[in-house]
């Protein structure tokens, strides 16, 4: 049985067993790239450790799934890559858990480098996840970031989904 493309899961993920079954059997690939996200304890990577306590995701599923894929397809399309896969978390994560995997195989490192940004640009901005972080002050809802909407322009996509 082939592994789907796009995973959303509460269950922790082992990424190197994901990046050994995304290559299994074809030996044309010469790159595999990943990027591994984690929780981390402070709001936007700053300030005090400690600062959250735990994250919460939501996703409206069967939607949030059709867009990663839609994702993959315009990376596919966009680079020359061979396969990719993306599994993401949902529901309630503490800092130092494992929240995203994204991984692209290819021919050749620079186009899975590039496809593996890619991709986690367009997930941090255009993916339908909602954020809630819990803090010593209480829970509060992430906005998206205007950094993120720029990384993902840099590609010629644009999003307005960041607050001011």
């Amino acid at each position: 049985m082939d592994t789907p493309r796009v995973s959303i899961q509460t269950a922790d993920f082992d990424a190197g067993a994901e990046m050994a079954a995304l290559r299994a059997g074809d030996l044309g690939v010469g790159a595999v790239a990943s990027f591994v996200g984690t929780v981390r304890d402070r709001h936007g990577g700053q300030g005090t450790p400690g600062d959250i306590q735990s994250m919460e995701l939501e996703h409206y599923p069967g939607m949030t799934e059709r867009a990663i894929e839609a994702m993959i397809d315009a990376a596919m399309a966009r680079f020359s890559i061979q396969s990719a896969r993306v599994i993401h978390r949902v529901g309630l994560l503490q800092p130092g858990d494992q929240i995203v995997l994204v991984a692209v195989t290819s021919a050749h490192r620079g186009e899975a480098f590039q496809a593996c940004e890619f991709l986690m640009d367009y997930l941090k901005t255009q993916a339908p996840f909602w954020k809630k972080e819990t803090t010593p002050e209480g829970a509060r809802w992430v906005d998206a970031r205007v950094s993120d909407d720029a990384a993902l322009a840099r590609w010629g996509c644009f999003a307005s989904n960041a607050g001011t």
